[in-house]
């Protein structure tokens, strides 16, 4: 299949995945292939930011109380523009904005999008990688400018998911359902060429991401899991941190090499909070790429994070989300089946 053979453009990829769908209009590939200029647009100004000088705080806040970034304002201008008039969005959302985000009149298209411009963000004045995360859905609503409702489906719904992470190499992995591929952008070209086909994230591995600052703050559940994968595990010996700091950074890592990522709640949070990373903008897209690459992504109470049925567009939620093995082993502690 091409999804198989290196070097073939993005655009010629998500053509070919439109395909596999005898049914389809071609909308959704333009909507992909708008994202893909986006992402590019972006990827410039990332590698200019330095000089262009838009790096630091813009400031003001965002709906989360987070410090807005310069380099946040501008990717969350660039989508919205992007998307607001090519014709295959009704309606947006963004990390950065508090509310739904319409389209322009007559516009209007049968697909949403909900997206974190530039998700490790706080990491842009220290140039560790950041990225772009997108979430599409077919709309419910039965035409005209979207509303929320059309929003805040469950991430079992998506039509396609991915993200575009922005380090050494600007690389975009995106999934419509049939498998997951990554494309690395030649800049002397300025187009993105099939680098990773068909990836596979390994069943197990011997890394861990977390942020173990708060360790103090886990409870016991989590506590035994971590200290378990430090001590020899079968003969494979202990697991080793890699933990960036940047959720789109630790997971395309991890998605590649094999490993879990955690974020679960704690003792300072309390175990009835939302928990941290946004379902709909981080959460629910990641998860439909891990899925679709062999792995697992539940919350720390053992729930799919495809099957939760959001009631808010910044809500939040727990993620463990990695190889499947070492989530299933996750899920055995947090469940109290195992103790360290």
């Amino acid at each position: 299949m091409l999804a198989k053979r290196k070097g073939i453009t993005v655009s010629r990829q998500i053509m070919d995945d439109q395909l596999l769908h005898p049914e389809a209009t071609g909308a959704l590939t333009g909507l992909l292939n708008d994202l893909v200029v986006a992402g590019k647009i972006i990827s410039a100004e990332v590698n200019m930011a330095g000089l262009a000088d838009i790096l630091g705080q813009s400031g003001r806040t965002n709906i989360q109380g987070e410090s807005v970034q310069k380099l946040d304002v501008f990717a969350n201008q660039t989508i919205k523009r992007r998307m607001e008039q090519c014709g295959h969005v009704c309606v947006m959302a963004s990390e950065e904005d508090d509310d739904v985000i319409p389209v322009l009149d007559g516009y209007e298209g049968n697909y949403t999008i909900a997206f974190d411009p530039l998700d490790g963000s706080s990491n842009i004045d220290v140039n560790v990688s950041i990225g772009t995360i997108f979430s599409i859905h077919r709309r419910l609503s039965p035409s005209g400018q979207g509303n929320v409702g059309d929003l805040l489906q469950q991430g079992s719904k998506q039509v396609a998911a991915g993200y575009i992470i922005y380090g050494s190499s600007t690389v975009m992995v995106y999934t419509t359902g049939s498998g997951v591929h990554g494309f690395t952008l030649d800049p002397s070209v300025g187009e993105f060429f099939l680098s990773h086909p068909d990836i596979k994230i390994p069943e197990a591995s011997l890394y861990y991401s977390v942020n173990e600052a708060y360790a103090n703050q886990w409870f016991d559940s989590t506590r035994d899991y971590i200290n378990y994968l430090k001590q020899a595990d079968g003969g494979k010996g202990p697991y080793s941190l890699r933990y960036i700091g940047s959720l789109v950074a630790d997971f395309h890592r991890n998605l590649i090499k094999g490993g879990v990522f955690l974020y679960t709640r704690d003792k300072k949070s309390g175990e009835k909070s939302e928990g941290k990373l946004r379902l709909l903008y981080e959460a629910a897209p990641l998860a439909m790429i891990v899925e679709q690459a062999g792995g697992r992504a539940i919350t720390d109470d053992g729930r799919r994070i495809l099957d939760i049925e959001p009631k808010s567009l910044h809500q939040r939620v727990p993620l463990i989300i990695g190889s499947k093995r070492d989530v299933d082993l996750a899920e055995k502690f947090l469940r109290g089946e195992m103790k360290g």
